[in-house]
Formats: C-alpha cells, structure tokens, sequence
C-alpha cells in the first residue's frame, strides 16, 4: 500500500479533529468554563500530530486506491476515537479510561449510549465536545476530507465508496469533491436551521445548538438527564427534533432535489415511500398502544390525552428508525407489545445515503421484493424476472451483497448478544444492548433501559459493544475487510 500516502491523510484527520476541538475550547472560554484549558491542551496535541504528520509525509505519490481507501476510513475512524478521548482525561470529566473510550466511540459512530450518570453537571465545553463528535461522525470526516483532499492533489472516489458502501449509489455531481461539499452544506444549513428555530421555540441557545448537533448526527446525546422528556410540557420543541430526525434519516441526495425544486424525484422514490410509510404506520399502532394500554395519557381528556399519545409514539418511532436514540418516555415500560416493536425498529435503520444507523431501509425492501419474486421464479422456473428499484432493475450482485450483509449483520448481532451474555449481562439486556449498539441506536432495554446508562456494565461488555459501535456505523465490510487475510495479501 502507499503508506506515505495514509500518514498524510491521517495527519489531515488530526487536523480537522483538532480544529473542532478548539472550537469546542473557545466556547467554553467564553461561558467562563473550568475546562476550557483541558481542551485546548488536548486540541494543541492532536493539532500538533496532525501538523507534524503532514508535514513529514508531504511529498507523496498521489495515487489512492481502493485498498488504501478501505484502510484510511477504518484506521481513520479509530484514530479520530483516540484523539477523541483526550479532551476528557484532561479534563477528568469521565472517570476511567475505559468509560472516556466508550463516551467517544458512542459519539463518532452517532450511537448515543452513555456512561455519564449526571449529565447536567458536566462542563458546558465538554458537552459541547460530546455533540461535536456526534456532529463530525455523523456525515463522516472522511466525506469532509474528500472536499479538501483534492485541493491538495488527491483524489477522493476511494474514501467515499468506503464510507457508504451501501446500495444507493445516487450522486449530485460527476465529481465527488461536488458531491460532499453539497452534502455538507446541506448538513450544516439542516443544523443552522433547527438550532435557530429550538432556540426561538424556548431551548436556551446552547441547548438548541447541542441538540441539533445531536439531531442531524442522528446521534442522541443531550445535554439533560431526561433527554427530551426535560421539555415534555413544550410540544413544540419536540414537534421540531421530530421534523429534523427525519430529514437526517433521509438521502441527503433527496434533500438537494427537494431544496432545488425537484420534489416528484422524492416523491417516486421507493425508498422514501417505504420509510415515511413504515413511520407513519409505526407510530399510528403506538399511539394506540399508549392512549389504550399505557399510563402515560391517562392522567388527561380528550385531546390533550389524544395529543399526548400520538406526539410520544411519532417522535419514539421516529427516534428508533432513524437511529438517533433520543427518549421522551422510557418506551420498554409502556407495554410488552411495544417493547417487542421498538426492539425490532432496532433492525430498521433509517434511508441510505443518510447519517442514520441500521440495516437501512433500502436493504429491507430490496430483501422484501427478492422474496417476494422468488414465488414467481418458482412457477415459471426459465423466466429471468430482476428485481426493481425505482423502475430499474438491481442488479443479481447488489441483491446478493444485500442479502449476504443481512446474514452478516444477524450473525454478528447473535454473536454480540452471546459475548454480552458471558460478560455477566441478562438475557434482555445482552440483546438490547447488541441490537442497539450495532444498529447504533443508544437506548436499549433492560439494565440499559431509555432512561438508565451503560456506566454499571464490565468493562469487558463495554468494549465488545464499542467493536459492535463501530462495525455498524462503518456498515461491516469496510472493517470486516481489514481483518480479512486477503486484504494483507500482496498479488
């Protein structure tokens, strides 16, 4: 491999990772923060490896294959978790080294779950950082790279076919540096303008910007104890995170026709239908699971209880799909039949080309119609009848490679949930806490419950949910391979 060529682009990440980091000391300086220090510290020293990096490995053959590509997103994402933790051992505001590790990783790979009991107490510079690494992982630094790595000389197709490896290939522009500067536009203006519209709603302004952070990341991580249940007497406030929840588990390509005026492309979108379908059918059945078999409404009349159970069950539904994990309501104690729905909303995932977890909706529904044509196949066994996304036929790889990354996906979640198990974890919470890592979805049932953390689990089940973390959001093949004898065999 071009080694020369991964130190520079390493050295490139630290960077950018440092520049949030300074942004995240600057803030805290300004809000009178302790910590303000402790982080510029930790940004000083990622800047100064990435400098260095860059500096000693600037003259580089320019040539990035894909091999290199697939090396760079993994390696990249771990040594951004690395240089991650440190703006929370300097500060000590997570205790032990291990719990700084799952903090970070939960926040690059946009799970949410966390080790903090006491979230309120937390500095306001180091919740500010816990938002920003949801932020940065969430349309991936590695697409921020591609933008800038091409000023540099380098082109960037290899990066962004590791980080989305999934079925939807759509593009805006013939050249991908376009195509990410877009996406990021969007992303930023997305954030922008959900901040402003929380804050105008009655969040404090910081507060509205965390929370959008968290939001368009599909993250989940907030700067209240109760999550979004601290403001469960403002509707409006959760009508909005709803709103925007939805937007991040859409393709960012469909937000640029709709933003550019091409709204039937969005409406003909097979995906999209499936995914605003599959919410507004979900949350139909939980708001009649709240309003008739759940507490929650009960102490309320006519259509405040009405109100209450539709608002809670859309914005529940709509958290778990598209993986962003906050909470108004602890869901698993609702009733037993939603916490077997919500736990399979867990598989779900949000729509490719989104900052969503999950198996993604367009897999399922490329898996449903494969099936569904193998009845077909099996009366008239001669006729070649393809499968048809959006009025094309898939191709037999891309449905083999779906299926195959399902099987892969639900081996992996049986062998997570069995690891968690020998850690010493109960039978709920091994399959929770495997589904929801994996899916990078936060909350989970059990001990790790909506409303509880992961901070009682062993240090051991802490780090296989970690390795569960970051196999989901890289979507399993781009680590899988790394770890595979013939990605190291020279031919």
């Amino acid at each position: 491999m071009n080694s020369r060529i991964i130190m520079y682009i390493m050295g490139l990440l630290l960077v950018c990772n440092a520049s949030f980091m300074l942004f995240a000391s600057i803030i805290s300086f300004a809000m009178g923060d302790y910590v303000a220090t402790d982080i510029l510290m930790a940004a000083l020293m990622t800047l100064s490896l990435g400098g260095l990096g860059m500096y000693a490995f600037r003259n580089h053959k320019k040539e990035l294959r894909k091999r290199e590509g697939f090396f760079i997103v993994g390696a990249g994402w771990l040594l951004l978790v690395f240089s991650g933790v440190l703006p929370y051992v300097f500060s000590g505001s997570v205790k032990g080294f291990e719990n700084a590790f799952f903090e970070t990783m939960s926040g690059y790979t946009t799970t949410g779950a966390t080790v903090i009991d006491q979230i309120e107490i937390l500095p306001k510079g180091i919740l500010l950082w816990r938002s920003l690494t949801h932020w940065i992982g969430g349309m991936g630094i590695i697409v921020l790279a591609i933008a800038i790595i091409p000023l540099l000389g380098i082109g960037g197709m290899q990066l962004f076919a590791a980080e989305a490896p999934g079925p939807g290939g759509d593009k805006l522009h013939p050249r991908i540096t376009d195509t990410a500067k877009r996406l990021w536009y969007i992303y930023v203006g997305y954030t922008l303008v959900e901040t402003i519209l929380l804050w105008g709603a009655g969040m404090s302004l910081f507060d509205a910007l965390n929370h959008s952070l968290s939001t368009m990341s599909t993250g989940g991580f907030s700067t209240k104890n109760s999550s979004i249940a601290f403001w469960n007497d403002q509707p409006l406030i959760q009508y909005i995170i709803i709103v925007f929840m939805f937007l991040a588990g859409t393709n960012f390509v469909l937000s640029y026709y709709a933003l550019t005026g091409k709204v039937q492309k969005v409406l003909q979108d097979d995906e999209f239908r499936f995914y605003f379908k599959l919410v507004i059918a979900f949350a139909i059945i939980t708001a009649l699971g709240i309003r008739y078999y759940s507490d929650l409404s009960a102490a309320q009349t006519g259509w405040d209880s009405i109100e209450t159970a539709f608002r809670h069950g859309l914005f529940q539904v709509v958290a778990v799909i598209t993986t962003t994990g906050f909470v108004t309501s602890d869901f698993t104690a609702w009733n037993s039949f939603l916490t077997v729905l919500f736990f399979g909303l867990m598989f779900a995932g949000g729509s490719s080309g989104s900052t969503s977890g999950g198996v993604k909706i367009v897999r399922h529904l490329l898996i449903i119609k494969n099936s569904l044509l193998e009845f077909k196949r099996s009366l008239h066994q001669n006729a070649i009848i393809p499968v048809r996304f959006n009025s094309r036929a898939v191709d037999k790889q891309i449905v083999d490679n779906v299926i195959g990354f399902f099987v892969l996906y639900m081996l992996l979640f049986i062998a997570g949930s069995a690891i968690l198990a020998l850690c010493g974890l109960d039978f709920e919470t091994s399959i929770g806490g495997a589904a929801s890592a994996l899916g990078n979805v936060g909350p989970a049932l059990g001990e790790i419950n909506p409303v509880s953390t992961y901070a009682a689990l062993p240090v051991a089940a802490k780090i296989c949910l970690s390795v569960l973390m970051l196999l989901g959001r890289l979507e399993l093949f781009t680590i899988l391979i790394l770890v595979s004898p013939s990605f190291w065999r020279k031919f």
